[in-house]
């Protein structure tokens, strides 16, 4: 499948390109913009949410299953954007969010039946961002449940009419030439049909979790044991298209997802950062060789997810966490490399490749989770022509461009030392790697991976660390960094390739 080994670009569209002057990017702006996609050597983009929405989470509090909000054009603007995508090669993902609607859609009043309803609150089910997660209604005087913000109400995935409407929105985007759907919060579809409490969690959940949520043992109110139900209904609609499930929980619960979508996200991978040890293991993990340092691929567990299949998507960074430069600061560039050498999918979130770390944000914040410094505008250009916002805009920006003037597109593809060069040549090196990749055994502070005549490693301690090179390098991270073929210096890693291993 074409996904397997993909890389995937994520575009936030109302940080991307805009084509208007209103300060806001739109679908003519991403259209603008897509050579720059195509150069970098992805396989696809996969657009966050444009749908009709009053932005109370930006998108993910849809009013509309089957519009464009106007601030992001019209549906002939989406039409146009798929056929210049296809056109260049590229596949293109949307963002899909089944488990909630804004509480501003049609449905929340016509349709109430399609909602959680109690004249007061049955449970101690918690909300994802802290608080409890039923709400009362001013018109009603009832409680409906919320597993984001109250904004955003949960849909009964058990009532019939739900997933014919939800199913028929997946169908719509299809037949408007969508190769495959970002499904947002997938493990919170389904919920204990008698409503019982969560009990108090035991143990730590492996995943970062807000204080207020991670008291909480979610059994009841999230990751059904007939989720696969639910998810059948979706892969039904969608037929042969990619789905790829947000599925926050760790690497152990996942394989029940994976008997009905394609991808699920390696979030431990991700929020493994740069202590190494973590890293290494959550790499290990996917791998299926269990614990790493073993120097060769262990035994996949019965039911286990494993990368080489494509079935784990390796996430730089996206819209909800923290930036890639930012979490690993000096040892990005390494980082970046590794992350881009491995098997399985992996997700670029637009910025990455130009080492964009985490903006200020602003004062209020827009966002009430404070994930305004994720959603900076793409910063295009320096100088008089591209204006002071970096070519994002003419106008005023929604948020502010961050420093354009240090870190754009024009003056990194123009330098072969950049990060978007070290980007480009890791993505069309990646092209040549096959096979199954193994974590080797290697000293503290580093990573070592080996896929067939590849070997890629990084140093992520604050030392030398000697770390035997192949004789042919293939990419260094920075200049520099596979000079001595038995030294890899701290924050330094390559790419080489062993001309005599089989």
């Amino acid at each position: 499948m074409w996904w397997q080994d993909a890389v995937v670009y994520q575009i936030y569209p109302r940080s991307f390109q805009d084509s208007n002057g209103d300060g806001i990017g739109d679908l003519p702006g991403i259209v603008q913009r897509l050579d720059h996609v195509k150069a970098l050597g992805a396989d696809a983009i996969w657009l966050s949410p444009f749908y009709p929405s009053p932005n109370a989470d930006f998108g993910y509090d849809v009013a509309d299953y089957t519009d464009v909000d106007p601030a992001y054009g019209t549906l002939a603007d989406f039409t146009a954007l798929a056929d210049a995508a296809h056109d260049r090669g590229l596949r293109l993902l949307v963002d899909f969010v089944p488990c909630h609607t804004s509480t501003s859609h049609p449905w929340f009043r016509h349709r109430p039946d399609f909602y959680f309803w109690a004249d007061a609150p049955p449970n101690n089910w918690q909300a994802t961002f802290g608080g409890g997660a039923w709400e009362q209604d001013p018109v009603t005087g009832r409680y409906y449940l919320h597993s984001f913000f109250p904004e955003q109400a949960d849909l009964n995935w058990r009532h019939p009419g739900v997933v014919e409407a939800i199913t028929g929105a997946l169908r719509f985007w299809r037949r408007h030439g969508v190769d495959g759907f970002r499904l947002d919060a997938v493990d919170r579809l389904l919920k204990d049909p008698e409503l019982r409490d969560d009990p108090p969690a035991t143990r730590p959940f492996g995943l970062p979790l807000h204080d207020e949520y991670a008291r909480l043992r979610h059994v009841h109110s999230a990751n059904a044991p007939d989720i696969g139900i639910a998810l059948q209904a979706m892969r039904d609609a969608a037929g042969d298209a990619l789905l790829v499930g947000e599925v926050y929980l760790p690497a152990g619960e996942l394989a029940p997802y994976l008997e009905t979508l394609d991808v699920v996200f390696a979030f431990e991978a991700m929020n493994a950062g740069p202590d190494a040890e973590r890293l290494r293991a959550a790499i290990a993990e996917a791998l299926g060789s269990g614990e790493s340092g073993s120097g060769r691929s262990g035994s996949v567990r019965s039911g286990s997810v494993r990368s080489d299949s494509g079935q784990l998507g390796w996430v730089l960074s996206n819209h909800d966490f923290e930036r890639f430069a930012t979490r690993f600061g000096r040892d990005s560039r390494a980082a970046a490399l590794l992350f881009l050498t491995l098997p399985g999918p992996v997700f670029v979130y637009q910025g990455d490749e130009l080492g964009t770390p985490d903006g200020p944000g602003v004062t209020p914040p827009l966002d009430r989770h404070d994930r305004d410094r994720f959603r900076h505008p793409m910063p295009w250009a320096a100088g008089s022509q591209a204006g002071p916002h970096g070519g994002f805009t003419t106008g005023t920006p929604w948020l502010p461009a961050v420093d354009p003037e240090r870190r754009n597109v024009a003056d990194q593809a123009a330098d072969l030392a950049s990060t978007l060069s070290l980007f480009r040549r890791a993505i069309h090196a990646r092209r040549q790697l096959a096979g199954p990749a193994e974590v080797l055994d290697s000293p503290p502070g580093t990573i070592v991976i080996r896929r067939a005549r590849h070997m890629a490693a990084i140093n992520l301690g604050a030392a030398p660390a000697a770390v035997l090179r192949p004789a042919e390098l293939v990419i260094e991270a920075r200049p520099g960094d596979g000079r001595d073929p038995a030294w890899l210096p701290p924050g330094g890693g390559w790419l080489a390739r062993d001309r005599s291993h089989v």
